[in-house]
């Protein structure tokens, strides 16, 4: 195969666009790897874990996860707890605004204003967060006093009226939700303050760990797109893993291998483990995901729905 140049096209299609990456050289290339993985995922009837860390729920792609979802593509959801809280917080109304990654950040604390990267939550919006929360806990205890995390997501996105929102649309078309480090952020902490109030409420995420591990089977295929590192990447992984290992995989990240981490362990990496199987299909990019996922994936989109297959 030879480089070639890219050429512009009246009314290209993303697919094609991302299709002439395979001849232009550097992380191009393995952009149109991952397209081709996630549509081989798909062909094959793979359960695909998708895994995505707060940060992205902050972007726009929040609403993408919501329309992946409905359109089937995830099996199974693992994410970090701030990227439920802001789903909640968006279902609701609140926005984020885009600002400067050059932002006055103690003139912004001043103000109330929290960074994320060139993105900006007010302070109002965590304390909306606590009006909001409170109620919902109510009625979920009033069902029951013992939850796992992904059950009590599930029942939350019942409470929710938004097509855009991820908990919502998981809990309509049936496909759970893990949040392993669900203490970590502020829906953490009020789930602590309302244990404080109800000593029989509990949330048990050892038992959800089971779960996961039975949401699939030796047997069956498995593929794991995973965007970003962090305990949500290494959860479906680790499920994977004990049920033989990943058949297809796509990491995309900003981290680098360099560092030993989890986040920027490429899916060649994970083969030394039994993560991934020897023979199966992989592909790590490396870049901003809120670029490399919608253009892969919309790409694949494109792809599955030329053949029929969404």
């Amino acid at each position: 195969m030879f480089v070639k140049d890219l050429k512009y096209k009246k009314d290209m299609k993303v697919k094609d666009l991302v299709n002439s990456f395979q001849n232009l050289g550097y992380q191009s290339i393995e952009l149109n790897n991952a397209k081709e993985v996630i549509v081989k995922m798909k062909k094959e009837s793979a359960k695909i874990f998708l895994t995505f860390t707060s940060n992205m729920v902050t972007s726009g792609l929040r609403g993408f996860f919501a329309q992946l979802i409905s359109l089937k593509i995830p099996s199974v959801i693992v994410t970090t707890v701030g990227g439920i809280e802001e789903d909640i917080m968006k279902a609701n109304g609140e926005q984020f605004t885009i600002a400067s990654f050059q932002a006055d950040d103690v003139e912004l604390h001043e103000k109330g204003i929290n960074r994320v990267g060139n993105l900006t939550i007010n302070n109002e919006s965590y304390m909306k967060f606590e009006d909001l929360i409170l109620p919902m806990l109510d009625k979920l205890h009033q069902k029951q006093s013992i939850w796992t995390p992904s059950e009590l997501l599930k029942e939350m996105g019942f409470l929710l009226n938004d097509e855009n929102s991820i908990l919502y649309q998981a809990a309509k078309n049936n496909v759970p939700i893990f949040c392993p480090s669900i203490t970590d952020g502020a829906f953490g902490f009020h789930l602590y303050l309302y244990q404080q109030k109800h000593k029989d409420f509990i949330i048990d995420p050892i038992k959800d760990f089971g779960n996961i591990l039975f949401t699939t089977t030796h047997d069956e295929k498995k593929g794991i797109i995973a965007l970003g590192g962090s305990i949500s990447k290494h959860h479906a992984i680790l499920a994977t893993l004990l049920n033989g290992g990943a058949n297809f995989a796509v990491y995309m990240t900003t981290a680098h291998s360099s560092s030993g981490s989890m986040s920027g362990a490429t899916t060649k990496e994970a083969k030394s483990w039994g993560k991934v199987k020897d023979e199966s299909d992989i592909a790590t990019v490396i870049g901003d995901v809120t670029i490399t996922f919608p253009l892969a994936m919309i790409a694949a989109l494109d792809e599955l729905e030329e053949e029929n297959l969404l």
